[in-house]
């Protein structure tokens, strides 16, 4: 694949070069080139090969793998056991490094099944941060001063809807991430001051940077090809220990036995050179490969460290425990960082890593490639010149595509913003679990989402954002389909279905507001978006999508009439709209007496 160059950093100018740069990164030079030439010729009237794998049973098979997995899982309702629905202290950021989760998983922009049941994606250290960067890191709700923020520096530039082409590029600081500074000065800002953000923390300076970009590519719906490239951006030769990591989600802690028979299974194969994943589940066995000779692969089990977790320091401070034994979901960060030799001892378990120390020249590239495969699909030729074919041949295929997307009268910028717009919309999508019936059973105070114990989420939803809101709203959801339908239809029109289920939608009629609390009534925006997407058949009306929507849109509509329309004249009262129409007056709120509030 061809080299993108780096801009010359003029003379005297090098701090508005550096934020120049880490916004040009966002748009691909190759893919502007590829457009360009692309430009002035005519759209075939023939359908591409993304559009035939779309229509394959709507892409289902192809759709089994997918960016799903979540940017955060802490300081989620759905991860929260507190008495008090304090989500974001009960699971903070730290103890997501040796908590278990229980509803999801997360990671540096990974892939997972459409159930997460496996899970891939890459871990990072440069040398000298206190943390392995498992995942991203932002401020809780509490501590910023205009609410929750993510603090890295990371962008999606491409990714076909069945995801058989993904990129995405992540920013990580050579110099110790600024985790501390973060939070004290935006904790002591108010809300009428701009947010501080890692820019202005000084860690880009002198491009000390390094820029890790991640390739997903599938040869077959059970076959992904996974290429890491690390560029170092900074003025001198740095190290890089980069982990690509596979792991299970723990599906088995809620089982009365502890057998190993309850658990799925990872394992050295028996080459010592790959990891072979029998799991207990649906998805069947899978191999892990790496291209390398002798790769060094850990292996520890994807469980809580309980010892840590009963300690009130954070993992960088527990230098204390580098011999004692660990097994658990944190033994990559103490062996890494703290020498704990356990991770590499182990020939089995529930989460394993090719470890990799790359020490790389100012302005050098250096590469990682792992391929991920259903055991009875191993292919005939794991990496090579078949693995560079295979890549350059999905990407032609991403361009094909949505040069019949994309009009063709825009402009080459226009292309370009057209094109990472849709991987926005794309690598967006999120494996969500809630079961309604695991909810604590209230005692005095009603227990928040108490009212939705019919509720069981198993699905891939589209959500607002995968760190800042790693939950679904519906009547976002109901706007995110429209551009949705322009390039997946099948994927728009299931999204609104699926809000419309049983296991959504209350017997009352309501359709669920957020996690923070589904009973929050939403604007009623369902029924226009069905509406917008039935006519999007090709110019027709697609007539039976509208008779799947019809009758739980009725009960729906009855649900407003009779719970929102003070006078009953179609005007609906109350609501919750968050920042999007920021009032005086808390909407969700009983007014006293007789008033009321009246949307129009």
């Amino acid at each position: 694949m061809s080299k993108r160059k780096e801009p010359p950093v003029p003379e005297g100018k090098e701090e508005a070069a550096k934020r120049s740069r880490l916004e040009d990164d966002r748009s691909d030079r190759t893919l502007a080139n590829r457009l360009s030439l692309s430009a002035a010729s005519a759209v075939p009237n023939v359908s591409t090969a993304e559009h035939k794998r779309l229509r394959s049973e709507g892409g289902s098979a192809w759709k089994t793998w997918g960016p799903y997995l979540a940017e955060r899982q802490w300081g989620t309702v759905r991860e929260d056991k507190s008495e008090d629905g304090s989500c974001w202290e009960s699971f903070s950021h730290d103890d997501a490094a040796f908590r278990a989760y229980t509803s999801g998983e997360d990671g540096l922009l990974g892939i997972c099944d459409d159930q997460a049941q496996l899970c891939q994606a890459v871990a990072l250290w440069n040398g000298v941060d206190k943390r392995l960067k498992e995942r991203f890191f932002g401020l809780t709700g509490p501590q910023g001063n205009h609410g929750e923020d993510v603090k890295e520096v990371y962008y999606y530039l491409d990714s076909t809807p069945t995801h058989s082409y993904m990129r995405a590029l992540y920013k990580y600081p050579q110099v110790p991430f600024p985790y501390e500074k973060l939070i004290l000065e935006n904790a002591s800002r108010t809300r009428e001051e701009p947010e501080f953000e890692i820019l202005d923390t000084g860690v880009f300076d002198q491009n000390r940077y390094w820029d890790v970009v991640v390739e997903f590519v599938k040869s077959t719906p059970h076959d992904i090809l996974c290429q890491y490239t690390v560029h170092n951006r900074g003025p001198d030769s740095a190290c890089l220990h980069i982990l690509p990591i596979l792991w299970y989600r723990n599906t088995w802690f809620k089982q009365e036995t502890n057998s190993s028979a309850d658990k799925p299974l990872m394992k050295v194969s028996k080459n010592l050179k790959h990891v072979v994943c029998s799991g207990i589940n649906s998805l069947g066995e899978y191999v892990f490969a790496v291209d390398a000779s002798s790769p060094q692969i850990l292996f520890t089990n994807n469980e809580t460290n309980v010892q840590k977790m009963n300690m009130s320091s954070g993992p960088g401070e527990m230098s204390d425990l580098t011999n004692v034994e660990n097994r658990f979901k944190d033994a990559f960060h103490d062996f890494v960082i703290h020498g704990n030799q356990s991770a590499k001892h182990l020939r089995q378990g529930t989460k394993c890593a090719f470890y990799f120390t790359l020490q790389v020249p100012s302005g050098s590239t250096r590469q990682i490639r792992c391929r991920l495969y259903r055991r009875d699909e191993e292919p005939c030729q794991l990496f090579g010149k078949t693995f560079d074919d295979i890549i350059n041949q999905r990407l032609r295929e991403a361009d094909e595509f949505y040069s019949l997307v994309i009009p063709g009268n825009f402009s080459l910028e226009e292309k370009l913003l057209a094109r990472q717009a849709y991987a926005g919309l794309c690598w967006s999508k999120q494996f969500y679990y809630f079961d309604g019936r695991s909810l604590p059973n209230g005692s005095g105070e009603v227990r928040r989402n108490s009212r939705w114990r019919h509720m069981l989420n198993n699905d891939v939803i589209s959500m607002p954002d995968k760190w800042e809101f790693p939950w679904y709203a519906w009547w976002d959801l109901a706007f995110h389909v429209i551009p949705f339908a322009d390039i997946d239809l099948d994927f728009a029109k299931s999204q609104l279905l699926l809000a419309l289920t049983d296991r959504y939608q209350h017997p009352n009629g309501q359709l669920p507001g957020c996690e923070f609390q589904f009973d929050d009534a939403h604007p009623p925006v369902h029924a226009w978006s069905c509406l917008h997407i039935a006519r999007k058949l090709h110019g027709n009306t697609d007539v039976e999508f509208l008779k799947k929507c019809f009758h739980k849109l009725v009960i729906n509509f009855n649900w407003w009439m009779n719970q929102k329309d003070v006078h009953g004249r179609y005007l609906f009262s109350g609501g919750f709209l968050g920042m999007d129409n920021v009032s005086a007056v808390d909407r969700l709120m009983v007014l006293p007496g007789w008033h009321f509030m009246q949307d129009v």
